[in-house]
């Protein structure tokens, strides 16, 4: 694909599978999103110093070097603060929130819908345009766990730590739907409407380190 004006928003899709990579690029230029593809996290890292607009899509498995290993070292190399989106596999939520504490802003998980993705980018590029508002989000933030009860914000930090229902569960000495329901009752306190999202506010809002 051709490259992108200067400073222009461009997605840059990271990810070892080519039929996923192409997938997801026809897809956002599609949408009308100027797009780059990189085959590996250091094809990626070699090409950083150019990339100043946009957001970053990786996927979190991949063999010569992990999202999440992308992740810290672009932080240790003090390269692009782009945000970034990582896509993760069904059962790696632990390795995905792991990844937010790192300094990733959202993560989906596979299979995710079109328009589940689409969102997912317009939040990043909305957070690279607009970082100014991040304390007044922090300050909503901490009045909505506030009105949490103490046993939702115990149900809340096991989901931060990226545990199950059932360790959840263990850990509390209640029943698995009896978190299911604490679950449901704090999800909807704080607004979220997935478990990244909820994942996204508690850390900003320091229920957990990052």
């Amino acid at each position: 694909m051709p490259d992108a004006a200067p400073q222009e928003s461009v997605v840059h899709i990271i990810d070892d599978d080519e039929a996923a990579r192409e997938s997801l690029g026809f897809l956002l230029s599609t949408a009308g999103r100027a797009v780059r593809l990189y085959a590996s996290a250091p094809d990626f890292l070699a090409a950083a110093a150019s990339a100043h607009a946009g957001c970053i899509i990786t996927d979190l498995r991949m063999p010569e070097m992990s999202g999440l290993d992308l992740i810290r070292a672009i932080k240790s190399r003090r390269l692009t603060p782009l945000p970034m989106i990582v896509v993760t596999g069904h059962g790696d939520v632990p390795l995905a929130v792991e990844a937010m504490k790192a300094g990733a802003i959202d993560f989906l998980e596979k299979p995710y819908s079109e328009e589940k993705l689409l969102n997912a980018v317009e939040r990043a590029l909305a957070a690279d345009a607009d970082a100014g508002d991040r304390e007044a989000r922090r300050a909503e933030v901490a009045q909505r766990i506030a009105s949490l009860s103490g046993r939702e914000r115990d149900v809340l930090r096991g989901l931060v730590k990226g545990d199950a229902n059932k360790v959840i569960a263990a850990e509390l000495g209640i029943s698995p739907r009896t978190v299911e329901i604490y679950r449901a009752n704090l999800m909807s306190k704080m607004r979220a409407g997935s478990l990244s999202e909820l994942v996204r506010m508690a850390l900003l809002a320091g229920v957990a380190d990052p």
